[in-house]
């Protein structure tokens, strides 16, 4: 059995002698040993070396990465490329869009994911990279609907109500066109060659795994077999493509689908090599508005129970399980750096203590904002803001954890320190 596992191990090690982090038995490995980690969601992470102004940008981008690296943080979730510019859902989106219009592909876009991708080889660290969004703030879904003349174009500026988001998003799943936008820009991402490094992607382990997108709901049940079926197909593509790297689905659990059995479904697919569950308890309704701090009890238990649910999936599918975004807002939802974060830094130290027990192999908080501060008398981002981890639609400073929030990155630091490090 040594032997083999040691064969195993060769076979996945890069050229560099760095090896691939591959799945085995409910866990992963990387470099002969289990890997576990503490990670954060860097979404723009493959955007702001694009920046022209390289305080705001590369020098912005290293100064971050240490800072993460040095607290533990050694996993980071990225943006692979977003879909269309301007509003949708009278939204600003984040860019510069990879594919600004159907079809066409600006790749120098894709010198932001190389840059990003290069400078954490240097820190041995690792990237887990959504290849697009059931949400609108990088276009996604919706943009590939807009483009095949699906839905209206009038949903670039007009916000709909979440029924009818349900309804728009579920049709994505029978388009057989828009399906066919969205293999072109997976494939033109998972076929880069990093221009810095000279490595393919295929062939870098600084890469762990290739998502499908951000959070793939089947939205309606009507739309669930194709749901299912197209979840399968892109698997299959991604692995065809690329047979070194891991591939997940992106998932928030069983939520996401509202049916425990298509989580499990769609995760037994042998192409789908690990778990995702996500975790918003303020987004489901998990505690009364305001009322944050007085229902912390009820969050809590409401965490543990959901991540026990999913993990027992996990668990008979015989894969890990990665908490790959989870979070909450500053004390009394304040959105200010400055004000108190007592009950996220609670929230943080139970989720991150599941990491390392049982198939819970990694834990991915949402978001982390580094430098950027949110603008006084502004809630909303607006373009030329600088990126921090909440996204356009959401007030800035709602979940992101800036540098400057100390009892927090020591609650993140005490957990990081329980992982093991990829060496």
């Amino acid at each position: 059995m040594a032997t083999l596992i040691a064969l195993v191990v060769l076979a996945a090690a890069s050229a560099d002698g760095r090896g691939f982090v591959t799945t085995r038995g409910g866990a992963f490995y990387a470099d002969g040993a289990e890997y576990t980690f503490v990670g954060a969601n860097y979404w723009y992470g493959s955007l702001i070396g694009l920046e022209r102004d390289r305080g705001r940008g590369i020098e912005r981008l290293r100064r971050e990465l240490d800072f993460l690296k040095n607290n533990g943080v050694t996993n980071l979730r990225l943006l692979g490329g977003a879909e269309g510019s301007g509003p949708i859902n009278d939204v600003t989106r984040v860019g510069p869009p990879l594919q600004p219009r159907q079809g066409e592909f600006d790749e120098t876009v894709l010198n932001g994911l190389d840059v990003v991708l290069h400078e954490m080889g240097k820190r041995r660290m690792r990237a887990v990279i959504f290849l697009s969004n059931n949400w609108e703030w990088s276009g996604g879904f919706q943009q590939y609907l807009i483009w095949n003349k699906v839905v209206n174009e009038s949903l670039l500026t007009r916000k709909p109500d979440w029924d009818e988001l349900r309804d728009i998003v579920a049709k994505f799943y029978s388009c057989e066109p828009c399906k066919a936008d969205y293999r072109k820009q997976a494939e033109l991402i998972i076929k880069r060659k990093n221009k810095i490094s000279g490595k393919n992607y295929v062939d870098d382990p600084t890469i762990m795994a290739w998502e499908i997108a951000n959070e793939p709901r089947p939205m309606r049940s009507f739309a669930n077999a194709d749901y299912r079926s197209w979840l399968s197909q892109t698997s299959a593509m991604i692995k065809s493509l690329d047979q070194r790297h891991l591939v997940t689905i992106g998932h928030e659990g069983w939520i996401g689908t509202q049916d425990m059995k298509l989580f499990e479904t769609v995760h037994a697919d042998s192409n789908v090599d690990y778990l995702t569950i996500h975790i918003w308890p303020k987004n489901w309704g998990w505690f009364a508005p305001g009322k944050m701090e007085a229902e912390y009890p009820a969050i809590a238990a409401e965490t543990e129970k959901y991540i026990a649910d999913n993990a027992a999936v996990a668990e008979r599918l015989s894969k890990p399980l990665v908490i790959e975004e989870f979070g909450l807002p500053r004390d009394g939802q304040s959105f200010d750096p400055s004000s108190k974060t007592t009950v996220r830094d609670a929230y943080y130290g139970l989720v991150l203590a599941k990491v390392g027990s049982g198939v819970v192999k990694g834990a991915n908080f949402w978001a982390f904002g580094g430098t950027a501060r949110p603008k006084s008398g502004q809630t909303f981002w607006r373009a030329g803001d600088e990126y921090m981890g909440d996204p356009p639609m959401e007030e800035q400073g709602l979940n992101t954890v800036f540098d400057s929030d100390r009892t927090t990155w020591r609650v993140i630091k005490k957990y990081s320190g329980r992982s093991r490090r990829v060496r």
